[in-house]
């Protein structure tokens, strides 16, 4: 038998539609059952067998994944998942992932239609965010590799030597809010400038970042013989949900001639928003951006997107010449330029298209008010808290988090109530600290999510402190 191919189409032809409807049946029955619940030992140890020799029926190996797979998953598409800051998904995503899977086309470069796609999908955020549809940008893995993207382009825009002497000179540093996300002094990290040149800005009562500390540090760092390159401000920071103030960092950047990046991981959907859109404002101005089409905008995993307003720039701290990648004029090798000259990926799957199905079917609009009925939620979930003796609201609600604590427990305490909400499979919500103190976080990212869950979640936590207590 050669290649792989089944020898039976008739069969396999079955097999995937009845995949497909079971998939559908799923999907349309999302919210019952338990939101989590843990794997059992011996189905965990059923994964650790080893690699097989021989093959597996499709049939018997499908069986396996409804049997060990699909009820042990995170959880994130059931409206009771409120935890960190997820994406549920939704049927025109999963058909366009499974078109992609068809196509298996690899859009790193070279004169093929789906190359003109992501193009789309890049033009089409330069303009839900109001930057210039003439930048660039590509779409990646999540918001970690965007902004690790931005950190190389900032830094070679400021320094372009870097790319053939390495970091050396003058220590390079960079300042984002202490609330700004793990990803960014990771970024510094892999990008060999160092965690610690990531300054850390303290942030107002209102979790924004310190614009008088910011600019003082910058100074201080100048004085110093350092060699500033870079501000991220945030655009929905992953603890509270705040914005910073984008126009005064802005301001900054300028002032200083520094690249001038935002980190909008989930925040940048509020872009649709004409209620939100405005706590936004200069976001439009970054020279680069990162954000998830995964989180907010309800694209299956993984589709992370990075954008930067000089395309000239982010194409010089990528491009790269090589005699067997020679761009032609015409031809498969024509096209140019190519993903691969906008980032470290050369092999990158189909990811638009799931972007592009998603948008192109729900709209700018609609998208839009899914941001605002997802806020709604938040806000409901924030006066129920209020209106609640012994739960405590730690946090403004600015868009869709809510962080709130429980009087009467500790915060040790706090912890176990929460792996016990989740064993129930009432609910999701995740923790976070504010201000010292452990919080209950509830993000509402899920368009499945109602007032209806959100009011679940909440007596589940106060039924569970309830037995707590006494």
């Amino acid at each position: 038998m050669a290649g792989l191919d089944p020898e039976n189409w008739t069969n396999i032809r079955a097999a995937g539609h009845r995949m497909l409807d079971d998939l559908f049946d799923g999907m349309e029955a999302v919210g019952q059952g338990p939101v989590w619940q843990p794997m059992p030992d011996d189905i965990r140890q059923s994964f650790k067998e080893g690699l097989p020799d021989t093959g597996t029926s499709l049939e018997d190996l499908y069986a396996r994944f409804r049997r060990t797979i699909v009820p042990y998953g995170n959880g994130n598409t059931h409206p009771g998942f409120m935890g960190w800051v997820h994406g549920a998904g939704t049927p025109v995503g999963m058909l366009a992932e499974m078109l992609a899977g068809g196509l298996n086309a690899n859009c790193g470069g070279r004169d093929h239609a789906a190359v003109e796609v992501e193009r789309e999908v890049i033009r089409w955020a330069l303009e839900m965010v109001g930057m210039p549809v003439d930048g660039s940008g590509c779409l990646v893995t999540g918001s970690s590799m965007a902004n690790f993207i931005s950190v190389i382009t900032a830094s070679r825009a400021k320094m372009p030597e870097l790319r053939n002497r390495g970091v050396s000179g003058p220590r390079m540093v960079g300042y984002a809010a202490t609330t700004a996300h793990g990803c960014l002094p990771r970024a510094f990290d892999l990008a060999g400038f160092g965690s610690d040149s990531l300054r850390r800005v303290p942030v107002t009562a209102e979790h924004q970042m310190d614009i008088r500390a910011l600019r003082e540090m910058i100074v201080a760092d100048m004085a110093a013989g350092h060699t500033p390159f870079m501000i991220a401000g945030t655009a929905g920071t992953v603890d509270c949900g705040a914005v910073d103030d984008l126009e005064a960092v802005y301001a900054v950047a300028r002032e200083f001639d520094l690249w001038f990046h935002v980190d909008a991981a989930f925040g940048a959907l509020a872009c649709l928003s004409p209620t939100y859109a405005p706590l936004l404002a200069g976001i439009g101005k970054a020279d680069s951006l990162a954000f998830d089409f995964h989180k907010w905008a309800q694209v299956p995993y993984d589709a992370g997107c990075v954008l930067v307003r000089d395309r000239t720039l982010h194409a010089a701290a990528f491009t790269q010449s090589l005699d067997y990648l020679k761009r032609e004029e015409r031809g498969l090798a024509g096209n140019a330029p190519w993903f691969c000259d906008f980032g470290p990926d050369l092999s990158r799957g189909f990811r638009a298209l799931k972007v592009w199905m998603t948008l192109g079917h729900y709209g700018a609009h609609r998208m839009g008010q899914m941001v605002d009925d997802c806020c709604a939620v938040a806000r409901h979930l924030r006066d129920r808290i209020e209106a609640t003796e012994g739960l405590t609201l730690l946090a403004p609600v600015t868009l869709n988090i809510v962080c709130f604590g429980v009087d009467a427990l500790s915060d040790a305490e706090v912890s176990e109530l929460v792996q016990d909400l989740h064993e129930s499979g009432i609910a999701a919500p995740s923790t976070t600290r504010i201000h010292g103190r452990l919080a209950i976080r509830a993000a509402i990212v899920n368009h499945r999510t109602t007032s209806r869950d959100v009011d679940r979640m909440l007596d589940g936590v106060i039924a569970l402190c309830g037995q707590r207590v006494g």
